[in-house]
């Protein structure tokens, strides 16, 4: 008989089991979501300091105002009010280098960095000063840019930065990912020649780093907190429609240019 091996859900006739729990009896209304998103990419159930961390993180990634994947929804919802999905998704795919996808980004950069120190991991800040000096150097010359650095909104610093750092730090969280982003911080300017603010996604996807979650899933988590934000979207879309007045002020603004001047 061929079988097909899952930690997951499976059901029967009258049972739904889900991470070898009773979904009706273990989980439903004893669970967050929130936690059990952590505990089905993980399997294990995280503990209520990472939940804090973890629901701290698709607090802040969950909306950013009129972002492209909030205006994408939005005239997807337009052209297709009869699929909620469509725009949902429309607005999902738009997660990518420039804005979500960082915070995948920025993880697989410090973890890289982190993993080659082994166990020889700094003590204090002028260590950690050190391995984001090198880091940096090396990612400009490899003509790359630093994940986590900048933002087109928030030029002076990024709020959310600073108040998630103080909450690693309170719940015991904040380990070798967050204390070489914040040492990216701190040297940066001396490669780069300039000083930039280290962004919400990137220091969201250093938490989700400590965490333990697997880099190559970041992306997913961004995903996830954005759903929640573009389904709100969509809502006020329907309550409050400004995606018609985006259209039409595109197309009416539209100018020909000849292709050859």
């Amino acid at each position: 008989m061929t079988t097909y091996p899952t930690s997951l859900g499976t059901s029967t006739a009258d049972e739904i089991r889900l991470l070898g729990q009773d979904l009706t009896e273990d989980l439903m209304g004893s669970v967050g979501f929130g936690e059990l998103a952590f505990w089905l990419v993980a399997l294990r159930r995280p503990t209520p300091q990472e939940t804090r961390v973890f629901e701290a993180v698709l607090v802040a990634l969950a909306d950013h105002g009129f972002t492209p994947t909030a205006i994408a929804a939005r005239l997807t919802y337009l052209s297709a009010p009869d699929s909620l999905q469509g725009a949902l998704a429309a607005g999902l795919l738009g997660g990518g280098s420039r804005f979500l996808g960082v915070t995948e980004d920025s993880g697989a950069f410090l973890h890289a960095v982190v993993t080659d120190l082994g166990d020889d991991l700094p003590t204090d800040d002028a260590g950690w000063d050190a391995v984001a000096l090198e880091a940096v150097q090396r990612t400009k010359e490899a003509r790359r840019f630093v994940p986590g650095l900048g933002h087109p909104v928030h030029k002076q610093g990024d709020p959310r930065t600073p108040v998630l750092l103080r909450i690693a730090e309170e719940e015991g969280l904040r380990g070798p990912h967050l204390r070489l982003f914040e040492a990216v911080g701190r040297v940066h300017d001396q490669v780069l020649g300039k000083r930039l603010p280290l962004n919400g996604a990137g220091v969201c996807g250093a938490a989700l780093a400590d965490l333990g979650l697997p880099v190559e899933m970041l992306r997913g988590f961004a995903l996830l907190a954005r759903c929640a934000g573009l389904l709100g979207q969509l809502a006020e879309e329907r309550r409050r429609p400004i995606g018609m007045d985006a259209y039409l002020s595109v197309d009416r603004n539209a100018v020909y240019v000849d292709p050859e001047s």
